[in-house]
C-alpha cells in the first residue's frame, strides 16, 4: 500500500485542488510576516541582532525538525487528518504567539514561532505526495500552482504587515501583536476548506525501511541538499531583506513592499520553470539558470545602488521562484511512485529546512560580528555556489530507489 491511500479524485478533483491550494497560503506567512515588523519587535522586547537572527531561523529549522513527524501521523491519522491537525496547531500558535510575551516573557515569542515552523513542515511533506497520488499526470502544473498559491501567502504576509501594524496602532499598546496574530485567520478558512477531505479516509501503513534506503541514495541526498540551501537563501530574504534594506535607506513600508514585490514576482517562474523542465531531457539548464538569477538578484540588493532596486528585486524574484518550485518538482520527477515521492519530500524537507535554518542565523551573526551587511554577500555567494553544484547532479534525468520495493 502506498504512504498516501487512494480516493475518488473524478469526484473530489475540484475540491481537493481548491483546498490544496488553500492550505498553501498558510505555508509561508507565519514566517514572512515577522521580518516587516521585526524592528518593533526588537525595539519592544530589546532583542539584540543576534537573537533577532534566532528568531527568523527558528520557524526553518523546526520546518525540518518537524519533517520525520509526517509519517509517523500518517501511520496513526492518515495524511488528510494530518494536514487538517497541522492546520489547527498553526491557527492556535499564530494566536498565542504574539501574546504569550505579556505572561511568560520574550521566551514565549520564540517557542510560538517554532511551534508555527513546525506545523508548516508537517504539512509542506505531506501535500507534494499528496499531489503525486491524486494528479498523477499533472505534476509539473499542481507543483507551479502550489508554488503561485505559496508564494501568494508569502507575498500578502510581507507587504500588509507592516501596514496593518500601522492600522492597529490606535487599538493595542504594543500594535505589531495584532498584525502578527491577524495571520490566524486563513489558517483558520483553509481548515474549515479541508474538511471534506476528511470523509472515508484511513491510517496508511508506511515501509519502515524507506528512510533508510534514500539515506544511502547519492541522488535523494543532491535532491535535499538543493532544497536545503536553495531554500537558506530564500529564507535569508525572508528573515532579513527588509531589515537590510531599511538599514540602505528605506522607510519600513517600502522595505516590505519590495520583500512582497520581491515574492509576488515568483509566481511567474513558479509556473514557467517546471513547465520548461519537464519538457526538456533533463532539468539542470533549468536550474542553473534561475539559480544564477538568485544569485545576481541577492547581490544587486546587497550592493547596488538604492535607486536601482526594483530591478533587483524582480530579479530575485525570478530566480527564487523558479528554484523553489523546481526543488518541489524533482521531488516528483525523481521518484517513481506516490510513495518514494512522499519519503523522499521528508527527507529532502527535514534533512533541506534543517540545513537552510543556518543561512538566517549566520547572517544575524555576521551582522552583529561586522556592524554591516557588506559580508553578508560573501555568504549568499558560497550558499548559490553550492546550490548549483547540488542542481548539476538533482537535474539528471534518474530517480531514486523505490520505497515499494521495501512493503
Amino acid at each position: 500500500m502506498a504512504l498516501l491511500s487512494t480516493s475518488a479524485m473524478p469526484r473530489r478533483g475540484v475540491l481537493t485542488l481548491v483546498a490544496l491550494l488553500l492550505v498553501a497560503l498558510n505555508l509561508r506567512p507565519a514566517l514572512t510576516s515577522v521580518s516587516p515588523v521585526l524592528g518593533s519587535i526588537s525595539e519592544a522586547l530589546a532583542l539584540s541582532p543576534s537573537l533577532q537572527g534566532i528568531l527568523t531561523t527558528l520557524p526553518v529549522l523546526f520546518l525540518g525538525l518537524a519533517a520525520p513527524l509526517a509519517p509517523r501521523l500518517v501511520r496513526r491519522i492518515g495524511p488528510e487528518r494530518s494536514v487538517f491537525a497541522a492546520l489547527l496547531v498553526l491557527a492556535l500558535a499564530l494566536l498565542a504567539r504574539p501574546y504569550v510575551v505579556t505572561t511568560v516573557g520574550t521566551a514565549g515569542l520564540f517557542v510560538g514561532t517554532a511551534i508555527a515552523g513546525g506545523c508548516i513542515g508537517v504539512i509542506g511533506v505531506l501535500l507534494p505526495g499528496i499531489v503525486k497520488r491524486d494528479f498523477p499526470r499533472r505534476v509539473s502544473i499542481m507543483t507551479g500552482l502550489y508554488t503561485v498559491a505559496l508564494n501568494l501567502g508569502a507575498s500578502t504576509a510581507a507587504g500588509t504587515t507592516e501596514p496593518l501594524r500601522q492600522l492597529f496602532g490606535g487599538a493595542w499598546q504594543n500594535p505589531w501583536q495584532g498584525a502578527l496574530a491577524f495571520w490566524l485567520l486563513p489558517a483558520v478558512l483553509a481548515a474549515l476548506f479541508w474538511l471534506p477531505q476528511l470523509k472515508g479516509t484511513q491510517p496508511a501503513r508506511v515501509a519502515a525501511r524507506r528512510g533508510a534506503r534514500l539515506r544511502h541514495d547519492r541522488l535523494a541526498w543532491q535532491v535535499s541538499l538543493f532544497m536545503g540551501l536553495q531554500s537558506s537563501l530564500a529564507y535569508i530574504v525572508f528573515g532579513w531583506l527588509p531589515t537590510i534594506l531599511q538599514d540602505r535607506g528605506l522607510a519600513a513600508v517600502t522595505a516590505g513592499l519590495a520583500l512582497s514585490v520581491s515574492i509576488l514576482i515568483q509566481v511567474i517562474t513558479a509556473i514557467l520553470a517546471p513547465w520548461l523542465g519537464s519538457r526538456m531531457r533533463d532539468q539542470r539548464a533549468v536550474l542553473v539558470g534561475v539559480m544564477a538569477l538568485t544569485l545576481i538578484g541577492l547581490l544587486g540588493c546587497l550592493y547596488a545602488p538604492i535607486g536601482s532596486l526594483w530591478l533587483w528585486i524582480v530579479i530575485l524574484g525570478l530566480g527564487q521562484g523558479g528554484t523553489f518550485s523546481m526543488a518541489l518538482t524533482l521531488l516528483a520527477l525523481r521518484a517513481p511512485d506516490a510513495t518514494t515521492a512522499a519519503s523522499l519530500s521528508a527527507m529532502a524537507q527535514g534533512i533541506g529546512y534543517t540545513l537552510a535554518a543556518m543561512g538566517p542565523l549566520l547572517v544575524g551573526v555576521l551582522h552583529d560580528w561586522s556592524g554591516g551587511w557588506n559580508v553578508v554577500g560573501i555568504l549568499v555567494t558560497a550558499i548559490a555556489l553550492g546550490a548549483l553544484i547540488m542542481a548539476l547532479g538533482a537535474g539528471r534525468d534518474r530517480q531514486v530507489a523505490s520505497a515499494q520495493r521495501d512493503i
